[in-house]
Protein backbone atom coordinates (compact mmCIF):
# COMPACT_ATOMS: atom_id res chain seq x y z
CA UNK A 1 0.00 0.00 0.00
CA UNK A 2 2.95 2.42 0.79
CA UNK A 3 4.91 1.98 -2.30
CA UNK A 4 0.68 2.24 -3.96
CA UNK A 5 0.43 5.74 -2.88
CA UNK A 6 3.34 7.19 -3.72
CA UNK A 7 3.27 6.10 -7.51
CA UNK A 8 0.26 7.05 -7.54
CA UNK A 9 1.65 10.27 -5.65
CA UNK A 10 4.66 11.02 -8.45
CA UNK A 11 2.68 9.85 -11.83
CA UNK A 12 -0.56 12.61 -10.25
CA UNK A 13 2.40 15.31 -10.72
CA UNK A 14 2.43 14.58 -14.47
CA UNK A 15 -1.76 15.25 -14.45
CA UNK A 16 -2.08 17.25 -10.90
CA UNK A 17 -6.02 17.49 -11.42
CA UNK A 18 -6.12 14.25 -10.86
CA UNK A 19 -5.48 14.19 -7.20
CA UNK A 20 -6.92 17.68 -7.05
CA UNK A 21 -10.09 17.58 -5.88
CA UNK A 22 -10.83 19.69 -2.57
CA UNK A 23 -10.32 17.96 0.63
CA UNK A 24 -12.91 18.77 3.42
CA UNK A 25 -11.79 18.17 7.08
CA UNK A 26 -14.29 18.97 9.65
CA UNK A 27 -13.35 19.44 13.49
CA UNK A 28 -15.96 19.40 16.28
CA UNK A 29 -14.79 20.68 19.43
CA UNK A 30 -16.14 21.86 22.40
CA UNK A 31 -13.06 24.38 22.02
CA UNK A 32 -12.59 26.26 18.58
CA UNK A 33 -10.79 28.94 19.48
CA UNK A 34 -8.08 26.76 20.99
CA UNK A 35 -7.17 25.26 17.35
CA UNK A 36 -8.55 28.48 14.97
CA UNK A 37 -5.47 30.34 14.62
CA UNK A 38 -3.67 26.67 14.24
CA UNK A 39 -5.50 25.91 10.99
CA UNK A 40 -5.32 29.56 9.60
CA UNK A 41 -1.50 29.88 9.43
CA UNK A 42 1.30 28.34 7.45
CA UNK A 43 0.62 25.46 4.95
CA UNK A 44 -2.57 24.95 6.31
CA UNK A 45 -3.60 28.44 5.62
CA UNK A 46 -1.94 28.16 2.67
CA UNK A 47 -3.34 25.16 1.11
CA UNK A 48 -6.71 26.42 2.25
CA UNK A 49 -6.25 29.35 -0.39
CA UNK A 50 -5.41 27.05 -3.17
CA UNK A 51 -8.28 25.29 -2.91
CA UNK A 52 -6.66 22.13 -1.87
CA UNK A 53 -8.89 21.86 1.43
CA UNK A 54 -11.37 23.32 3.57
CA UNK A 55 -11.38 23.38 7.26
CA UNK A 56 -14.02 23.87 9.60
CA UNK A 57 -14.63 24.12 13.12
CA UNK A 58 -17.35 23.21 14.39
CA UNK A 59 -18.64 24.47 18.31
CA UNK A 60 -20.72 21.13 20.03
CA UNK A 61 -22.19 23.15 21.97
CA UNK A 62 -24.37 24.44 18.95
CA UNK A 63 -25.77 21.31 18.46
CA UNK A 64 -27.29 21.26 22.51
CA UNK A 65 -30.91 22.00 23.46
CA UNK A 66 -30.86 23.48 26.69
CA UNK A 67 -30.11 27.00 27.92
CA UNK A 68 -27.41 26.37 29.54
CA UNK A 69 -25.39 24.11 26.37
CA UNK A 70 -24.09 21.39 28.18
CA UNK A 71 -22.33 18.84 26.23
CA UNK A 72 -21.62 16.63 29.06
CA UNK A 73 -23.11 14.64 32.05
CA UNK A 74 -21.87 12.41 35.16
CA UNK A 75 -21.46 8.46 33.90
CA UNK A 76 -23.66 6.03 35.36
CA UNK A 77 -21.96 3.73 37.61
CA UNK A 78 -20.68 6.27 39.92
CA UNK A 79 -17.51 6.65 38.31
CA UNK A 80 -15.17 9.51 38.16
CA UNK A 81 -15.21 12.49 36.26
CA UNK A 82 -18.08 13.99 33.10
CA UNK A 83 -18.98 12.30 29.79
CA UNK A 84 -19.83 13.48 26.65
CA UNK A 85 -23.37 13.10 26.15
CA UNK A 86 -24.36 11.17 22.78
CA UNK A 87 -27.34 13.35 21.53
CA UNK A 88 -25.19 17.42 20.86
CA UNK A 89 -22.21 14.74 18.98
CA UNK A 90 -25.20 12.36 16.72
CA UNK A 91 -26.88 15.82 16.11
CA UNK A 92 -23.53 17.16 14.74
CA UNK A 93 -22.75 14.37 12.96
CA UNK A 94 -26.02 13.87 11.75
CA UNK A 95 -25.81 16.94 10.36
CA UNK A 96 -22.54 17.00 8.59
CA UNK A 97 -23.43 13.86 7.21
CA UNK A 98 -26.79 15.11 5.91
CA UNK A 99 -24.68 17.47 3.57
CA UNK A 100 -22.15 14.93 2.20
CA UNK A 101 -20.89 11.38 2.78
CA UNK A 102 -17.98 10.23 4.77
CA UNK A 103 -14.83 8.48 4.26
CA UNK A 104 -14.03 8.48 7.88
CA UNK A 105 -15.72 9.73 11.35
CA UNK A 106 -12.57 9.91 13.44
CA UNK A 107 -12.63 10.39 17.10
CA UNK A 108 -9.07 11.40 19.01
CA UNK A 109 -8.29 9.12 21.81
CA UNK A 110 -5.21 7.95 23.84
CA UNK A 111 -6.93 4.14 23.43
CA UNK A 112 -6.89 4.50 19.64
CA UNK A 113 -4.89 3.41 17.03
CA UNK A 114 -1.19 4.93 16.95
CA UNK A 115 -0.93 7.83 14.52
CA UNK A 116 2.16 7.59 12.33
CA UNK A 117 3.16 7.93 8.97
CA UNK A 118 1.42 5.71 7.23
CA UNK A 119 -1.90 6.65 9.06
CA UNK A 120 -1.39 10.42 8.13
CA UNK A 121 -0.59 8.88 4.08
CA UNK A 122 -3.51 6.97 4.13
CA UNK A 123 -6.07 9.49 5.09
CA UNK A 124 -4.31 12.40 3.31
CA UNK A 125 -6.00 10.19 -0.07
CA UNK A 126 -9.64 10.74 1.38
CA UNK A 127 -11.94 12.98 0.22
CA UNK A 128 -14.19 13.66 3.76
CA UNK A 129 -13.09 13.13 7.31
CA UNK A 130 -14.57 14.48 10.16
CA UNK A 131 -12.34 14.28 13.40
CA UNK A 132 -14.15 14.31 16.72
CA UNK A 133 -12.27 15.84 19.49
CA UNK A 134 -12.56 13.97 23.12
CA UNK A 135 -13.00 16.11 26.37
CA UNK A 136 -13.61 15.12 29.95
CA UNK A 137 -13.26 11.57 30.50
CA UNK A 138 -14.08 10.43 27.15
CA UNK A 139 -17.66 10.43 25.00
CA UNK A 140 -20.47 8.00 25.71
CA UNK A 141 -19.50 4.48 24.54
CA UNK A 142 -22.54 4.00 22.53
CA UNK A 143 -20.81 7.15 20.03
CA UNK A 144 -17.92 4.24 19.67
CA UNK A 145 -19.78 1.72 18.87
CA UNK A 146 -22.42 3.07 16.29
CA UNK A 147 -20.92 6.46 14.73
CA UNK A 148 -17.03 6.24 14.86
CA UNK A 149 -15.36 4.50 12.16
CA UNK A 150 -11.92 4.97 13.20
CA UNK A 151 -9.98 5.98 16.66
CA UNK A 152 -6.81 7.64 16.87
CA UNK A 153 -4.05 8.65 19.47
CA UNK A 154 -1.48 10.56 19.10
CA UNK A 155 0.82 9.05 21.61
CA UNK A 156 0.59 7.05 25.00
CA UNK A 157 -0.40 9.95 27.21
CA UNK A 158 -3.86 11.76 28.05
CA UNK A 159 -4.32 15.56 27.12
CA UNK A 160 -7.03 18.00 28.58
CA UNK A 161 -8.75 17.56 25.05
CA UNK A 162 -8.37 16.47 21.56
CA UNK A 163 -7.80 19.42 20.11
CA UNK A 164 -3.92 19.70 20.14
CA UNK A 165 -4.28 15.66 18.61
CA UNK A 166 -6.43 17.39 16.32
CA UNK A 167 -4.10 19.94 14.63
CA UNK A 168 -1.19 17.38 14.71
CA UNK A 169 -3.20 14.88 12.40
CA UNK A 170 -4.57 17.86 9.95
CA UNK A 171 -1.51 19.19 9.88
CA UNK A 172 0.16 15.69 8.76
CA UNK A 173 -2.14 14.88 6.55
CA UNK A 174 -2.85 18.34 4.94
CA UNK A 175 1.04 18.91 4.24
CA UNK A 176 0.85 15.66 1.80
CA UNK A 177 -1.48 16.91 -0.41
CA UNK A 178 0.16 17.54 -3.75
CA UNK A 179 0.41 21.55 -4.11
CA UNK A 180 0.42 22.13 -0.22
CA UNK A 181 4.16 22.69 -0.36
CA UNK A 182 6.01 24.34 -2.51
CA UNK A 183 8.09 21.35 -3.19
CA UNK A 184 6.25 18.46 -3.84
CA UNK A 185 8.67 15.96 -3.46
CA UNK A 186 9.73 17.12 0.10
CA UNK A 187 6.91 15.46 1.48
CA UNK A 188 8.67 12.55 0.48
CA UNK A 189 11.85 12.50 1.72
CA UNK A 190 10.40 13.13 4.63
CA UNK A 191 11.24 10.97 8.49
CA UNK A 192 9.03 7.96 8.45
CA UNK A 193 8.46 7.55 4.61
CA UNK A 194 9.75 3.89 3.76
CA UNK A 195 9.80 3.39 7.62
CA UNK A 196 13.37 5.11 8.41
CA UNK A 197 14.47 8.62 9.18
CA UNK A 198 16.31 11.31 7.40
CA UNK A 199 19.90 11.49 6.56
CA UNK A 200 21.50 15.04 7.65
CA UNK A 201 20.73 17.77 6.25
CA UNK A 202 23.03 20.89 5.81
CA UNK A 203 22.91 24.41 4.02
CA UNK A 204 25.53 27.14 3.42
CA UNK A 205 28.18 28.26 4.80
CA UNK A 206 30.22 24.60 3.71
CA UNK A 207 32.51 25.80 6.50
CA UNK A 208 31.30 26.96 9.51
CA UNK A 209 33.71 27.62 13.06
CA UNK A 210 35.66 24.44 11.31
CA UNK A 211 32.55 22.46 11.48
CA UNK A 212 32.85 20.88 7.71
CA UNK A 213 29.94 19.75 5.35
CA UNK A 214 30.56 16.20 4.00
CA UNK A 215 32.52 16.52 1.38
CA UNK A 216 30.34 13.91 -0.73
CA UNK A 217 27.56 16.55 -0.65
CA UNK A 218 29.45 19.05 -2.37
CA UNK A 219 30.78 16.86 -5.14
CA UNK A 220 27.95 17.28 -7.83
CA UNK A 221 28.23 13.46 -7.81
CA UNK A 222 24.21 12.53 -7.60
CA UNK A 223 24.73 8.70 -7.50
CA UNK A 224 27.31 9.14 -4.50
CA UNK A 225 24.53 11.71 -2.70
CA UNK A 226 22.09 9.11 -3.06
CA UNK A 227 24.05 5.92 -1.95
CA UNK A 228 25.03 8.57 0.92
CA UNK A 229 21.88 9.69 1.84
CA UNK A 230 20.56 6.19 1.99
CA UNK A 231 23.55 4.59 4.03
CA UNK A 232 22.87 7.65 6.42
CA UNK A 233 19.06 7.16 6.67
CA UNK A 234 20.32 3.24 7.39
CA UNK A 235 22.91 4.32 10.06
CA UNK A 236 20.65 6.75 11.56
CA UNK A 237 17.43 4.43 12.15
CA UNK A 238 19.73 1.62 13.49
CA UNK A 239 20.89 3.99 16.00
CA UNK A 240 18.06 6.27 16.95
CA UNK A 241 14.54 4.03 16.56
CA UNK A 242 15.71 0.63 15.69
CA UNK A 243 12.18 -0.66 16.59
CA UNK A 244 11.09 0.99 12.55
CA UNK A 245 13.15 -2.39 11.24
CA UNK A 246 11.60 -4.72 13.00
Amino acid sequence: MFKNYFTLYNDSLADFSYLCIEMRIDIITVLPEMIEGFVNESILARAQKKGLVDIHLHQLRDYTLDKWRRVDDYPYGGFAGMVMQCEPIDRCISALKAERDYDEIIFTSPDGEQFDQHVANDLSMKENIIILCGHYKGIDQRIRDHIITREISIGDYVLTGGELAAAVMADAIVRLIPGAISDDQSALSDCFQDDMLSAPIYTRPADYKGWKVPDILLSGNEAKIKEWDMNQAMERTKRLRPDLLE
